[in-house]
């Protein structure tokens, strides 16, 4: 029975025992005294206990982790007991955390080297080796001939170098496995990662103790199970924050409805600029790759010669070059402000920031406390930050945020299970070291947490797939492994087994941009309008409009890296440019806002004072009086004019437009609406026999389209069809045949790379649909199909908490309640504009606001 028990810390005088007199000399030259989350962490260490630590952003994990494992090895040395093998293995998701270990482990051995050559003490030199998809030639050969003791490395070339004949011999005892960023791994890296610690575990003689290091994480006893598996026992160190955080929230200008104004932005502006003068380094984060370089730009151009060479920005689409300059420039202290998106989020050490600015909704909690927690990233240091935000929603949203964050509230990570392309894989990988019984094979990986409940008709159909058994030569996918049914054995086929493997090894996507090309009217046939990327193209469906270059297109269909549009057209736009880079808001904290908004509901609806009111949100959201006066202003208008949607009442307003639009605020997230406008956009659709207008955001959907029924909709569908009419829903959507070139990849029906030729992401695309299409003839079920739309619907939407609202609403716990109103509410605003926006320009979009807002205004009686 596994045994998941959380500990506390050990005093000083234990953890100072275990040291060898040359580590605590070093130690204590070094630091003054064992942190919290040394105290936790290297007594289970040093016995040998799987143990999971979880502390705050610069709660030196990282020393925690390696310090008994120092210790080992100096003590080995020392003995002249030290062999030519790998004892540890650091495994890091970022190659630039994987340097930055490698420089943190090599100082503390030279150091403690030197000490022992002051006292006259010899001892064996320890070797570090850093190993990931950048390492040399010459160096991977130089650890071929000594293996290093300590090896630092990626979840993709751990797997490379289990694979890789004579390096493997090197792990054939292993003594320690640290997997760091633990939540950075919810998704399918960390799924590969899942099964690649199975394969060590197998073939190490020694079963590896397991140290996993996360930031704050939710909840932990499943990702100590993650960490090491079925059947083992785990420890979990929950280091608290003992630090204070130290956050606020504000917008520019006085009133919020005005923030895009010239005056409001130019305050920005201004406010960042006092920020950074007050600061020896400031970060500010946004959301997206676009907002960054704006913001860095305009930083540079409003305040001339103040910002040059002491700005940089710092975001995915930056060469690695580029990225590694600016981290080694923040580290030196160089930089007064770096502007990121989100790529800086992860604890790589970029020496001292002193305060963060989040420019608009970070979109969870865990994900606020990580990026507040780069300031104080030192040991002793509170964290210091702000929020500024320039809408009403991220108002409320960044308000309930920065509650969780001050009351310790996290939101809940889950990890992809059961996926079937990355099983392909790595089923491949293992039946390239050796040969297998498939029920051996099938044991190991029901080890992993992401694959302890795998059926065995789905470890077989994957096994099938890879052996040829569904006849796909003629698109060019060709068998893999051999499977014998009678002895039940399984083992690799072809002399070049080893090499495809090793270049097609992965589960990132490759990704690029997608021409826009007019599809009519015939005069215009074939004009290129422009570039969209890939992400942005998966979210579109057939009839959205967008804007591109200041005009608008109306989506028709894809194919290849070809997206085909018409022009010309009248309607608004129904999603925006920057979808692609939106981030979901997650659903526990889209829950916590509709709690919030359920109290004040209740304190509009008893007749409370606005007074009262105003300091009821000052007290709950921890926030200044100028934000408490916003928020009441934007409820009080709701209220009166709708009613206040929350967590047991999902609102629906009807009005007209060119179209009749049912907008429904149910506050659950994007990932779940997104599930939800499918579902019920699918219903609609197929009851009028025609196409429907859907537009998703965090707070709800709207489904437009002739006559639309919204109590017959609701109706129509019931919890235990969810998944199915979801399934049917997305059957044919360019989602899913994106999904499905990423998972063909993935379990390498298509291979990137072959015999030294890479593969287009065009002529990848080209081959995927033609597979789509070859494998829904002979099966639906084709296990990477089927794969395709799992990861559809569990990962990039939530089918399982869609099927719960659905559920609440079948047993009376959520109430609908639909309105019809003469033009949309408050709180819809942001939702059905989303799209249009683009084409507004700032000063227009901060009129249009008020004009509504006088509207409402006068609607419900109230002064304009």
């Amino acid at each position: 029975m596994q045994k998941i028990e959380f500990i506390k810390k050990f005093n000083e005088k234990d953890v100072k025992g275990i040291l060898n007199p040359l580590v605590r000399e070093w130690f204590f030259s070094r630091f003054e005294k064992f942190s919290e989350t040394q105290l936790y962490g290297v007594k289970p260490i040093h016995e040998r206990r799987n143990i999971l630590i979880s502390a705050p952003t610069g709660g030196t994990k990282t020393l925690t982790a390696f310090l008994s494992i120092l210790n080992y090895l100096v003590e080995l040395a020392i003995r002249k007991e030290l062999d030519d093998r790998t004892y540890a293995v650091y495994c890091s998701p970022l190659k630039a955390l994987s340097n930055d270990v490698y420089v943190n482990l090599v100082k503390p051995l030279e150091e403690i080297k030197e000490i022992a050559k002051q006292k006259g003490v010899k001892m064996q030199a320890i070797r570090v080796g850093l190993r990931t998809g950048d390492t040399s030639a010459s160096e991977r050969a130089k650890m071929l001939r000594k293996a290093p003791h300590i090896l630092v490395t990626t979840p993709e070339t751990l797997a490379i170098v289990l694979t890789t004949k004579k390096f493997s011999e090197h792990l054939s005892l292993v003594e320690f496995l640290v997997v760091d960023e633990v939540h950075a791994l919810t998704n399918k890296r960390g799924t590969y990662l899942s099964l690649t610690m199975e394969r060590l575990s197998e073939a190490s003689a020694i079963e590896p103790t397991r140290v996993g290091l996360s930031a704050t994480i939710s909840p932990l006893e499943e990702v100590a199970k993650f960490l090491v598996g079925v059947e083992r026992d785990c420890l979990i160190a929950d280091v608290k924050l003992v630090k204070k955080i130290s956050i606020s929230l504000d917008f520019p200008g006085e009133e919020i409805l005005e923030t895009e104004s010239e005056e409001s932005q130019q305050e920005l502006y201004e406010m960042l600029d006092r920020i950074i003068e007050k600061h020896r380094t400031t970060l500010i984060f946004t959301n997206t790759r676009n907002a960054t370089e704006r913001i860095a730009h305009h930083l540079e151009k409003r305040f001339p010669g103040k910002y040059g060479g002491v700005i940089g920005t710092h975001h995915s689409s930056m060469s690695r070059r580029k990225r590694f300059e600016i981290e080694e420039r923040l580290r030196k202290g160089e930089l007064k402000v770096v502007v990121s998106s989100t790529s800086l989020e992860l604890g790589i050490d970029i020496g001292s920031i002193d305060f963060v600015v989040l420019l608009r909704s970070p979109k969870g909690s865990s994900r606020a406390l990580q990026r507040i927690g780069r300031a104080g990233h030192r040991l002793h240091e509170s964290p210091r930050g702000m929020f500024i935000v320039l809408d009403r929603d991220d108002l409320v949203e960044c308000g309930v945020l920065m509650k969780e964050m001050v009351e310790k509230k996290i939101d809940k990570v889950e990890f992809p299970r059961n996926a079937l392309d990355v099983l392909a894989q790595q089923i491949y990988g293992m039946a390239i070291t050796k040969v297998w019984k498939a029920e051996e094979m099938l044991k190991l990986i029901r080890r992993s947490y992401c694959y302890s409940e795998l059926s065995k008709e789905d470890f077989l159909s994957v096994v099938s797939y890879l052996a040829g058994d569904y006849a796909l030569e003629h698109r060019s996918v060709y068998a893999k492994i051999w499977y014998d049914a009678q002895t039940g054995e399984i083992g690799r086929r072809g002399k070049l087994a080893r090499i495809i493997y090793m270049t097609n090894l992965g589960t990132i996507p490759s990704e690029s941009f997608v021409e826009v090309v007019v599809h009519s009217p015939a005069e215009k046939k074939g004009l290129v309008v422009g570039k969209i990327d890939e992400n942005f193209l998966e979210r579109m469906k057939k009839g959205d409009v967008f804007v591109l270059g200041g005009e608008k297109y109306q989506f028709m269909f894809a194919r290849g890296m070809k997206a085909y549009v018409r022009a010309d057209i009248s309607q608004n736009p129904t999603i925006p440019s920057w979808v692609s880079e939106m981030l979901p808001l997650s659903f526990d904290s889209a829950l916590e806002i509709a709690r919030f908004r359920k109290l004040m509901s209740e304190l509009f609806s008893s007749g409370k004072e606005q007074e009262e009111i105003e300091n009821f949100v000052q007290n709950y959201l921890y926030c200044s009086k100028k934000v408490a006066r916003a928020i009441y202003n934007y409820f009080y208008v709701q209220h009166k004019y709708l009613g206040i949607p929350h967590e047991n009442l999902i609102l629906v307003e009807k009005f007209k437009e060119e179209k009749e639009f049912v907008l429904v605020h149910s506050l659950f997230g994007r990932r779940v609406n997104d599930a939800l406008a499918r579902i019920y956009g699918f219903a609609a659709a197929k009851a009028r026999a025609r196409d429907v207008e859907v537009g998703v955001s965090d707070n709800g959907f709207y489904i437009a389209g002739r006559e639309i029924s919204a109590r017959k909709i609701f109706q129509s569908i019931k919890a235990k069809q969810v998944e199915s009419v979801l399934r049917e829903a997305i059957e044919r959507t360019d989602i899913l045949k994106r999904r499905f070139r990423h998972c063909a990849a993935r379990s390498l029906m298509i291979l990137r790379s072959y015999k030294g030729r890479e593969k287009s992401v065009g002529r990848q695309q080209v081959h995927s649909e033609l597979l789509f299409s070859a494998v829904r003839k002979i099966s639906k079920e084709f296990p990477i199909l089927r794969e395709a739309r799992r990861e559809v619907m569990e990962d990039l939407m939530d089918v399982k908490h869609a099927r719960w609202v659905v559920e609440q609403i079948e047993r009376g716990k959520i109430k609908v309640q639909v309105e019809r109103v003469p033009l949309v509410s408050p709180f819809g605003v942001g939702l059905l504009m989303q799209g249009r926006f683009d084409l507004i320009r700032m000063e227009d979009r901060t009129s249009f606001l008020k004009r509504m807002h006088e509207l409402h205004l006068r609607a419900i009686g109230g002064k304009v």
